[in-house]
């Protein structure tokens, strides 16, 4: 259905017990400058009052059978959507308002294009711990620093043809940690993947670091089957440098035993590659000084060292298993007859 040939746009909201965020998410899409629109909430199972706030804003709520994770939700939210363009949003980001606005305007604006994903905002949603202000100053960095066209989907705010989704095909839903890479990378076969900073929004991130290492280690262990097929990393986010400092972090740690075998002289070694891991994302810790005080600076690079280390753990263990395990060489594969195998990983 269009209005003025303005194509009906649908915005699916997979949520998971995300009460806390899921009324700023809502607001800030009935809050749009863009119509006509619906608004489905792809609600996953929850047992907080996450229906509830849903219901209260008026918005209409879809219950999945059975938790199934973000993809399994979101291709749930697409076979009952009208739109003539999907716009994912997850349900702990709040979106700009004019974000739909633009995001079809490029859509509109160049046949060639696919899909097209927004860069979420160096400030957190909900500021209530360091940690996520770490979180919002790197993701907006590394995001922004590959803004064009990439091969990584960020699925936290992104917008698609409804004809593109149908030709591509729905995100693998036994990737609870990696669809977007797989997603990103079977689009980019195809289409222009554009990711811009003219669409933007503010994300809630984890506020726990055991909790957002464990994402990372599971994340990065998994993206292994399909970088050794496509022989790179994804386009405009994991760069070489980076993978680099990952290393460099992992090696500064694990040499700290050359000086204690072999004397304090022996310091310079870890203290290098410290060194070589900072220079490798030197922007990104420029980027930070020009906005936060010295203090916080300090405070990012430990953490960001950390997240470096398990990084590259993680790579490792994903290359051990890859070396290892056919089930996990085969994770990315389409099983006979187009159905998705599953997977031992």
């Amino acid at each position: 259905m269009t209005t003025d040939d303005r194509p009906l746009v649908s915005i699916i909201i997979p949520n998971y017990n995300y009460a806390r965020t899921l009324g700023m998410c809502l607001r800030a899409a009935l809050n749009q400058t863009y119509g006509p629109m619906e608004i489905l909430v792809v609600d996953d199972g929850s047992t907080d009052d996450s229906v509830a706030i849903a219901q209260g804003l008026g918005v209409s709520v879809i219950s999945t059978p059975a938790n199934g994770g973000c993809a399994a939700a979101r291709n749930f939210g697409v076979a009952r959507a009208a739109g003539e363009v999907l716009f994912f949003i997850d349900s702990d980001v709040a979106i700009a308002p004019d974000a739909v606005e633009v995001a079809v305007a490029q859509l509109r604006s160049d046949p060639r294009i696919g899909v097209v994903c927004g860069i979420e905002d160096p400030e957190p949603l909900i500021r209530d711990s360091l940690l996520e202000e770490y979180r919002a100053l790197q993701y907006h960095y590394w995001s922004v620093s590959g803004e064009g066209n990439v091969t990584f989907l960020f699925p936290a705010m992104c917008a698609m043809r409804r004809e593109v989704f149908d030709e591509i095909g729905p995100f693998n839903t036994r990737l609870r940690h990696t669809e977007e890479v797989d997603y990103g990378y079977r689009v980019s076969r195809r289409y222009d993947l554009r990711l811009t900073s003219a669409i933007s929004g503010r994300h809630d991130h984890d506020d726990s670091l055991r909790v957002l290492l464990r994402k990372l280690f599971h994340r990065g262990r998994m993206r292994i089957p399909l970088y050794a097929r496509a022989q790179a990393f994804a386009q405009g986010f994991e760069t070489r440098w980076r993978a680099y400092g990952s290393v460099a972090a992992l090696a500064a740690l694990v040499s700290v035993v050359v000086p204690v075998v072999f004397g304090a002289a022996w310091w310079a070694v870890p203290a290098l590659l410290f060194a070589v891991s900072v220079l490798c994302d030197a922007g990104l810790y420029a980027f930070v000084a020009r906005r936060r005080s010295i203090a916080f600076l300090g405070y990012f690079v430990v953490i960001h060292f950390l997240v470096n280390v398990t990084i590259a753990t993680a790579a490792a263990t994903g290359v051990l298993q890859w070396l290892t395990s056919g089930t996990f060489r085969r994770l990315y594969d389409p099983a006979p007859g187009g159905a998705l195998e599953e997977a031992g990983a």
